[in-house]
């Protein structure tokens, strides 16, 4: 836990604790990234401001030790159905199941006007249960492609994070930093946020309406702006893939200049990354997705399941049906901890 609270909480101007106990939600497989940046964030806070004005407690419906994705051990207490909820209930993404016991947990905090933030995977699990979200809901980018071809989700964004009705759906991962100063920026002076930016090395600190740089060509400072142009045309066209002509003359270079800065970059001719930067959606959508194979040929620009199969095993050395057949049985939790055992 993140320090025990004193006995004398401080108030705040209008008479309240200004003191908020945030419950971490774990499940097996959890990211150890997002529960780390959670609680370095507060534990910066609290030495910023040489108060323990945050603290936080580890929950799962499995209590005792619950191991993350890459060996990290946490023990959690239990989460008992409508009792003990805390002031935020921060849910960490990472392995979830379809219908996750937090879940009922999330319904019941909101009921009470306690704040439920969930952290990627998590708010993948609650998009694709909820019908009819009040408000804009969001996940991690390399999910939203594949609830868009699955599913109507009409509030569904690409920005960092999204509050519908006291349940914040955010990206997480690299941004929990960030979106942990968000929801404790309310007690804090400026000066206080930019110093504990400054502390966690945050060049800046983006806004929760601010778009996830979901594609290469967003990484602009890595690539000249005649390549990052190029790729961003590719990945606004994976569905209707123009052919190099058209290419270069919208960025306006030849098509040796173009051949010679790809390989020059990428080790690799512009056609080439073209099809890789394809046989890359293609495979989010294998994994992630139901769809029929021919739909996401349709989806990818390679037109037939045949192009698609030929392409995708170039380049990941499988078929796109074990592929999928891989992921399945991926997916399934007690396969897992009988080939661990």
């Amino acid at each position: 836990m993140g320090g025990h609270l004193p006995t004398d909480p401080a108030p705040n101007a209008a008479g309240t604790s200004m003191r908020r106990m945030f419950e971490l939600y774990v499940t097996a497989g959890f990211s150890e990234l997002e529960l780390s940046a959670i609680t370095h964030t507060l534990a910066q806070a609290n030495d910023m401001l040489a108060e323990h004005w945050f603290s936080w407690r580890y929950v799962s419906d499995a209590p005792g030790l619950v191991k993350g994705a890459s060996g990290m051990m946490v023990r959690a207490e239990p989460a008992i159905m409508n009792y003990g909820f805390s002031d935020v209930m921060i849910v960490v993404g990472g392995r979830q199941d379809d219908k996750p016991a937090w879940l009922a947990r999330a319904r019941a905090m909101q009921r009470q006007a306690r704040l439920v933030v969930l952290l990627s995977d998590a708010a993948t699990v609650y998009i694709k249960s909820t019908s009819q979200p009040a408000g804009g809901v969001t996940t991690h980018w390399r999910d939203i492609a594949a609830l868009e071809e699955s599913g109507y989700h009409p509030n569904l964004t690409t920005r960092f994070s999204e509050n519908s009705d006291g349940i914040i759906t955010a990206a997480g991962v690299g941004a929990t930093a960030e979106l942990v100063i968000g929801l404790i920026a309310s007690q804090l002076q400026a000066p206080h946020v930019a110093e504990l930016g400054n502390r966690l090395l945050l060049h800046t600190i983006r806004k929760s309406n601010a778009e996830q740089p979901k594609d290469i060509a967003d990484n602009e400072g890595l690539f000249d702006i005649h390549v990052t142009q190029a790729i961003r045309l590719m990945e606004d066209t994976i569905a209707e893939p123009m052919s190099m002509a058209e290419l270069t003359a919208q960025v306006g270079l030849s098509t040796r200049h173009l051949e010679r800065v790809f390989r020059k970059v990428f080790n690799d001719s512009p056609a080439r990354f073209y099809k890789k930067l394809r046989a890359k959606r293609a495979r989010t959508m294998i994994e992630e997705t139901l769809m029929p194979m021919v739909d996401i040929a349709v989806a990818t620009g390679f037109g037939s399941v045949n192009t698609l199969s030929k392409a995708v095993k170039d380049e990941y050395g499988m078929t796109p049906s074990k592929m999928r057949a891989r992921r399945k049985i991926s997916l399934l939790a007690f396969d897992e901890d009988q080939s661990a055992r």
